[in-house]
């Protein structure tokens, strides 16, 4: 007789997966799988939708590159809230309490909706002044100011898309999020050019085409994930007695999720000051650093990827007080991650000209991202450790340590760029490599922090029988 196939993991009730038995690396492969889809659709968005941009001028590519710095806000405050309503609902699946889980879940709906409309209405109030203050020129301010009129009601929309999608994560049920962010990725692409150059319409919006279609396929991404929550069989679902806010709650979900936003909110910082730097370097400087970070962010997305993965299946471990797992879990993620990021550098190291080519054909766009690229591309190793152990501090329920560590960087960063940019003779590659020594020293500070985390949570009681 031969030996018997090892048991499948036991699913939960419908749209949840138990990641508390079971091989952690195939918990892992299977949640960055779906994740991995949704990256790869997200990833050609960007680089199509740069690409038709493209085609509009170095300006425009200019102005998109300034609007899309407001993302990092978008970011932070999403990620703020993605990552408490992650760790909270995953705890509570962890633990066994259906119902607790539920409360959590329709919270963080609330939550969702309230930040989404405070951010709109003060997105619009300072949409124009913002666009002046980071253009080098009258045209790209203006260009800026056109796409932000209808890109920033498609990221207060993303508030709602985020709170669905991580509670859908904290529960192990990646499908939906995959199914759904990929098709409306589709739909955005889809419609991109026919609104940027008007085809069979007539009507070219320009840059603003570009947002237009992000709205639209938002919109239609809320309405379909939402769908996910009406049966009464579903494990989370919308419970309108849920919805009056309980401060507790949201006082704990924000005690987690505040220091990941804090955390985005300083990169947001390092955008902005390394805008400000390249002012004096003309458009082209600006249009070769928004192509690069694009470039740097597509490759990244596995990785981020992964780290979804990471924080719900370590989440859920932590929930139900399972030490080895959880640690299990960050050795297993780390591994994937380096091995997956020192491929990525290799490639931007060997061939960053091409790369930025393909979005710009101004020699001297090439010239800035092909530097640009090249010294980067030493960070990305440890980057790639750094977002895994970002997504433990998430499940453990401190991301304190996370954002120390980022805090650390953004110092070391952004204090020296802002004083050698007044010094005479200054070039762009001295902040290049500012940044990789200070991911480095992130790196190690991080680490430090999360062995002592590890000693300080994951020192459980035996638990009962």
């Amino acid at each position: 007789m031969g030996t018997p196939p090892a048991p499948a993991p036991p699913k939960g009730p419908r749209g949840m997966q138990d990641m508390t038995t079971g091989p952690l690396t195939r918990h892992l492969l299977k949640t960055t799988s779906f994740m991995l889809v949704t990256m790869i659709f997200q990833t050609l968005y960007f680089l199509i939708d740069l690409y038709w941009v493209g085609r509009l001028g170095t300006e425009a590519v200019a102005a998109v590159g300034i609007a899309g710095n407001l993302t990092f806000i978008v970011l932070a405050l999403t990620q703020m809230l993605g990552v408490g309503t992650t760790a909270v609902i995953s705890h509570a699946v962890g633990r066994k309490d259906h119902d607790q889980a539920i409360v959590l879940f329709n919270q963080s709906q609330v939550l969702a909706m309230v930040t989404g409309v405070v951010f709109l209405i003060v997105g619009l109030i300072v949409r124009m002044p913002y666009s002046g203050a980071m253009s080098t020129d009258a045209t790209t301010a203006s260009l800026a100011g056109e796409y932000l009129l209808w890109f920033i009601p498609a990221m207060a929309l993303q508030f709602a898309l985020v709170a669905m999608s991580s509670a859908l994560r904290a529960v192990g049920n990646f499908k939906p999020g995959m199914v759904v962010s990929s098709v409306t990725v589709v739909i955005n692409m889809i419609l991109a050019p026919f609104l940027i150059f008007g085809w069979g319409t007539g009507r070219a919006f320009g840059v603003a085409g570009a947002a237009i279609a992000s709205l639209i396929a938002i919109i239609i991404g809320i309405v379909w994930l939402a769908t996910y929550f009406l049966p009464k069989d579903a494990f989370l679902r919308f419970v309108p007695a849920d919805w009056k806010p309980d401060w507790g709650l949201w006082k704990k979900m924000l005690g987690i999720g505040l220091p990941a936003g804090v955390e985005f909110a300083l990169m947001a910082v390092y955008i902005f000051i390394v805008y400000s730097v390249t002012r004096q370097f003309g458009a082209a400087a600006q249009a070769a650093f928004g192509i690069g970070m694009r470039i740097v962010q597509a490759g990244f997305m596995p990785v981020v990827a992964l780290g979804f993965s990471v924080a719900p299946v370590a989440g859920q471990n932590f929930g139900a007080r399972k030490a080895q797992r959880v640690k299990d879990t960050f050795k297993d993620g780390a591994l994937m991650a380096g091995v997956f990021m020192l491929f990525w550098a290799i490639v931007c190291h060997i061939a960053p000209a091409a790369l930025v080519g393909v979005f710009s054909k101004d020699p001297s766009v090439i010239a800035v991202g092909e530097e640009y690229l090249r010294i980067v591309s030493y960070t990305f190793v440890p980057s790639g450790l750094l977002f895994v152990a970002s997504s433990m501090f998430q499940a453990m329920g401190n991301t304190v340590p996370s954002l120390v560590s980022s805090a650390v960087r953004i110092i070391l960063v952004a204090i020296p760029a802002v004083i050698l940019s007044r010094q005479a003779g200054f070039q762009l590659h001295w902040i290049w490599y500012l940044s990789v020594g200070a991911v480095f020293v992130q790196l190690t500070v991080s680490m430090l922090l999360l062995r002592r985390e590890f000693g300080r949570r994951l020192a459980f009681e035996p638990a009962s029988a």
